[in-house]
């Protein structure tokens, strides 16, 4: 049976593509929703893809889109690629809904391909409502009622910190420079993949996190980090 993944071509969703496929035959899935940076992310997914590390047992790329331009209002950070400072806390960069949405996609996406495991990769200390285990279990259980079809929501790295997933990714040879954590990446030299800002909150975080996991961090950043 496949295990659909979602991909947002970021650190902790890159890994887990490699993770699960250890076990599993992987389909990842990419949700748009028209939010600021999905072109930077796709561009490094595709890039990503191709790479050895996902050979075998990991399926070409399912797209989707939901919109959510219709909920969000058009000042929203996200929507005008805006994000907030480098030192501000998670908090400021939740987006209401946006598990939910991506749960019930790949949902559908598994029912018609019956498939009954989907896997996304939230990590230990993450404030966000959708993002704890009585939500996800809910959500499972939701589903499968609605859908009429079994469906389990899995979180692996749950109880990891960002640095764990990092040398998770260098042990599996994910091509950790091929993936993007970044709210406002900016476009890359010709036939480069996009660069990281250097400014947002997810850039400290990404740096921050391959400090501790003692793993040269091989991210191109447009900007030096502000501290």
């Amino acid at each position: 049976m496949n295990t659909l993944v979602l991909l947002s071509g970021g650190l902790d969703s890159a890994v887990l593509v490699a993770h699960e496929a250890q076990h599993a035959t992987v389909q990842p899935v990419y949700v748009s929703v028209g939010l600021a940076w999905e072109a930077g992310e796709l561009a490094m997914v595709d890039r990503l893809l191709s790479a050895p590390a996902f050979g075998g047992r990991v399926l070409p790329l399912a797209r989707v889109a939901f919109t959510m331009r219709d909920v969000y209002p058009p000042t929203h950070w996200a929507i005008r690629g805006v994000p907030p400072a480098y030192d501000t806390p998670d908090q400021d960069v939740y987006l209401a809904g946006r598990n939910l949405v991506l749960l019930t996609t790949a949902a559908v996406l598994a029912t018609q391909s019956q498939a009954h495991r989907i896997a996304l990769g939230p990590l230990a200390g993450n404030p966000f409502p959708d993002a704890r285990p009585e939500f996800f279990s809910a959500m499972a259980t939701a589903l499968s009622l609605g859908l009429g079809h079994t469906i389990e929501i899995a979180t692996p790295f749950l109880e990891w910190q960002k640095a764990e997933v990092i040398q998770r990714g260098a042990e599996l040879g994910v091509p950790l420079e091929l993936t993007l954590s970044c709210m406002n990446p900016s476009a890359g030299a010709a036939g480069a993949p996009p660069m990281h800002c250097g400014l947002c909150s997810k850039c400290r975080e990404r740096r921050d996190a391959f400090a501790a996991a003692g793993v040269a961090d091989p991210s191109v950043y447009d900007h030096p980090s502000p501290r």
